[in-house]
């Protein structure tokens, strides 16, 4: 489908990368995998066609279409979420157009007998039987089924975008390039702003199209749930594995032991060849031999090595002023977007050196407080900041404030004060940032590298008090578990807000939990958290309803608040029932997806078969396909109806 040869990129003195050649054929679920800034987000953008290497051609057919989603896009605020996603159905928009054009000029027309009208009368089948074939009637249920997959409720659809967040505003942009149907989908870290149940919906949705998939992600049961081979990026040239990831894992492992055991041997070979040459450099009866072995030594192609990304980054807070008993008290917070309530009463005390996790499904309101923490936003109620407080706050999109027209060094020098000047170099090593890297320009790093400097402009001030909003997207897994130890190893108060349970396990004390309007406190660490909720993931917790009443934070008022009254427990008897009722409607419901499956796949047989030229003008097969799809909307609306 889309062919690369000898595809070369370069930036500075040192090709990203050079030779690359690989084809991407129907159905392949590729992985593009390798280090920070090995130039996996640069891959995407020259398949996409909005960069152009410096070598080598990108080979795409006339009637193939590309949908690419990056880590980082400008977002429309004009509409509300329905119309936005509706977008991704243009071209049957314009079919739409086309179709009711022809039948008009048809209603106009009194020669019936006329070869101008039957041409007409052709054309109108045809455009109509394309307008059938591209979904058209079933795109309303389509959009409401992939909107509600990741993540938003129905009552969202009509609020203007710009009520959400980036991270749901991504969620709509992946919605449209998943409705429009491309041919091949790129993908550059797009579990980032998904939550656990929404990664799971893309898995499965992913798995199961027939369109082509090249994604690149941190995410390590994300890639090999969905993927089927991998491309890795290494030493600038892209090996092939034509397999999953975690196999990929083994036969890498098994290729870099090689590369090891052949490099040894090239460098013996090295070795003993310039010892022979030094010493018979100078002896006229050994000169031909010298010149025979300079030759050789010159003809050596050095070996590269993958190199394992090993490069520690070592963390450390500079020491800070002490800061005041309680750097945050909240008292009957409430944050509202007109009619929309993000959440109500929120009563916190956060003491000082305590390490708390914010959890809660997107758009619950814990990036909001945060930014109410911070004073970016107007709130109702009382929040007090503590007696020197300093704060050091890590954004979601604080990568992407960086300025590009500056070099990697350029940024940190502009912020360094006093000693830490003169140590620039040595800190940006132990970033990944060494030698050339510290001279590349912003607006070249991938999102990994961009959240690392980042990070580290963060470091360069002293602080008391650390807020990060979902500090662990773009970075790896070894950059996870340095940012985790040194914020273990920091003295002051911290406040993370993150879906990564992994991340948070040993590092929080306190968990506050945002869910339906209200915050509530759970202390212990996030399995203590998960074991009272009886849940497995995050989501899964923050989904149940709270069927005992939760411990609320302590208010830091003199008058004690009223405690939430605890749902009334179910009897034996409506336990039963209800789960009878539960089964009932799993049973309709899997009985639906049978059928709903077996008719998409008659669907998809019979698009395939009206694609080739013999069949354009059958009836039998259009009247077939029209019913077949009738029958599929009717099927999709019980389906819906259930899941209501």
């Amino acid at each position: 489908m889309i062919s690369v040869e000898g595809l070369k990129v370069e930036f500075g003195v040192k090709p990203l990368f050079t030779d690359v050649s690989f084809v991407i054929n129907e159905r392949d679920r590729i992985a593009l995998v390798g280090k920070n800034g090995a130039g996996k987000s640069t891959m995407l953008k020259i398949l996409a066609g909005i960069q152009t290497p410096t070598e080598g051609t990108v080979s795409i057919p006339n009637d193939c279409t590309i949908g690419y989603l990056p880590q980082v896009m400008k977002l429309q605020d004009s509409t509300t979420v329905r119309d936005e996603v509706r977008k991704a159905f243009s071209d049957i928009s314009k079919m739409a157009s086309k179709v009711e054009r022809l039948q008009k000029e048809m209603e106009r027309r009194t020669d019936y007998e006329s070869q101008d009208y039957m041409d007409l009368v052709e054309r109108f089948t045809l455009a109509h039987e394309r307008y059938m074939m591209m979904g058209a009637e079933s795109r309303e249920a389509e959009m409401e089924r992939t909107l509600t997959g990741l993540g938003f409720l129905r009552t969202d659809f009509e609020r203007p975008t710009s009520e959400f967040s980036g991270g749901w505003r991504m969620r709509i942009e992946l919605a449209k390039l998943l409705l429009s149907h491309h041919d091949v989908i790129l993908l550059d870290e797009p579990t980032n702003h998904l939550d656990i149940e929404s990664i799971q919906w893309l898995e499965q949705f992913l798995s199961q199209s027939s369109q082509a998939v090249v994604l690149v992600s941190h995410d390590r049961a994300f890639i090999n749930n969905v993927t089927n081979r991998t491309l890795e990026i290494s030493c600038g040239h892209v090996v092939d594995y034509k397999v999953k990831y975690n196999e990929y894992v083994v036969l890498r492992q098994e290729r870099r032991e090689q590369q090891l055991r052949a490099y040894e041997n090239q460098q013996k070979e090295i070795a003993d060849t310039k010892a022979f040459i030094e010493r018979f450099r100078y002896q006229a009866t050994k000169a031909i031999q010298v010149q025979q072995r300079i030759r050789q030594l010159e003809k050596i192609v050095p070996i590269e090595v993958d190199e394992v990304d090993n490069s520690a980054l070592r963390l450390k807070f500079p020491p800070c002023l002490r800061s005041g008993d309680y750097p945050v008290i909240c008292e009957d917070v409430k944050k509202s977007y007109g009619e929309h309530n993000v959440f109500h009463d929120v009563n916190l005390i956060i003491k000082r050196g305590e390490k708390v996790a914010f959890v809660g499904k997107n758009g619950e309101g814990k990036s909001t407080l945060v930014k109410c923490i911070m004073n970016e936003i107007d709130f109702e109620g009382s929040l007090k900041i503590g007696h020197n407080i300093q704060i050091g706050y890590f954004a979601q999109n604080q990568a992407q404030l960086l300025d590009e027209s500056l070099t990697v060094f350029q940024t940190i020098d502009n912020v360094a004060r006093g000693d830490i000047r003169l140590k620039i170099r040595d800190i940006l090593g132990a970033f990944m940032f060494g030698g050339e890297a510290s001279d590349k320009y912003v607006k070249f790093l991938s999102g990994g590298e961009r959240s690392r400097l980042a990070m580290i402009r963060l470091l360069l001030e002293p602080v008391n008090f650390l807020i990060l909003d979902e500090p662990t997207n773009h970075l790896d897994m070894v950059s996870k578990d340095v940012l985790k130890d040194a914020i273990k190893a920091f003295d002051g108060t911290v406040i993370v807000v993150s879906h990564d349970r992994e991340f948070l396990d040993g590092l929080v004390d306190k968990v506050y939990e945002f869910s339906n309007g209200k915050v509530r406190e759970h202390l212990g660490g996030i399995y203590d958290y998960l074991r009272d909720k009886h849940a497995e993931t995050i989501n899964d917790a923050v989904s149940q309803q709270n069927t005992q009443p939760v411990k609320q934070a302590e208010k830091p008022t003199k008058e004690a608040a009223k405690e939430e009254a605890p749902t009334p427990t179910l009897s034996y008897e409506e336990r039963k029932a209800e789960q009878k009722r539960l089964n009932k409607l799993e049973k309709q419901r899997k009985n639906l997806e049978e059928k709903i499956s077996s008719l998409e796949k008659r669907r998809d047989e019979l698009n395939d078969l009206l694609m080739l030229p013999e069949n354009a003008a059958n009836m039998q097969m259009v009247n077939e396909y029209t019913t077949v799809q009738e029958e599929l909307d009717k099927l999709e609306e019980e389906y819906f109806a259930l899941e209501i």
